[in-house]
């Protein structure tokens, strides 16, 4: 299998994870959004039609989208499984990863931000402050959700899940963005185990071929 992918993203993150966790070897092969190369023509046609990362090549098949390809590999490679089968645990799995994944993550993201301050030309503490807004809009969701789980040491349990994969990167980014998240303390606690652990460890942005200091 190959990854396209970019360290610092948090998409990107979520799939090194599910691939460690899973013992699934693979070869990184490094996109450079901060330059573009996820929108040079020959990515676009032959790899990801989205124009975005993560995409999955695994033999003849391609896969773009980072929540596509994890459901993907608990197809192929279901142990351990990052959705849990049962109804109640996968909709609260599929509950937390959608807050994170469709309400923090794509108004953050470096293609919002890089529209806010190239077409909208909003000054760089402007920025911060959006940033920041969704940060502690999300996470605040995140944490009663957590709160009202009242388990552990995983955001569902006694093992990762798809929950724990998305809560990770976004905390690493909004730590890396110097937001206070001191508010959410489950939330920290399920990040700091995480990082315990090998697979979660391996997959951190430090860690890939294309880390830029």
């Amino acid at each position: 299998m190959q990854l396209h992918s970019f360290f610092n993203s948090s998409a990107s993150y979520r799939v090194r994870i599910a691939l460690a966790l899973k013992g699934l070897a693979y070869d990184t092969l490094p996109v450079n959004i901060r330059v573009g190369e996820h929108r040079a023509a020959d990515y676009v046609a032959n790899v990801n039609p989205s124009a975005l990362v993560p995409a999955l090549i695994d033999g003849d098949f391609k896969l773009g989208q980072s929540l596509a390809i994890i459901d993907y590999l608990d197809q192929t490679h279901p142990e351990p499984r990052m959705i849990p089968l049962g109804p109640e645990l996968r909709a609260r799995v599929l509950e937390l990863l959608m807050l994170i994944a469709c309400d923090i993550h794509p108004v953050n993201n470096l293609r919002v931000l890089r529209y806010l301050e190239t077409e909208l030309e909003v000054a760089p503490q402007q920025k911060t402050a959006w940033y920041r807004h969704w940060i502690a809009q999300g996470m605040a969701g995140v944490e009663r959700m957590l709160e009202r789980s009242n388990e552990g040491p995983w955001c569902f349990g006694a093992q990762p899940t798809l929950a724990d994969l998305s809560l990770v990167p976004q905390v690493a980014n909004a730590l890396r963005m110097d937001c206070d998240l001191s508010a959410y303390p489950r939330s920290l606690a399920v990040y700091e185990h995480a990082l315990k652990h090998p697979a979660f460890g391996v997959a951190q942005p430090p860690h890939q071929p294309d880390y830029i200091a």
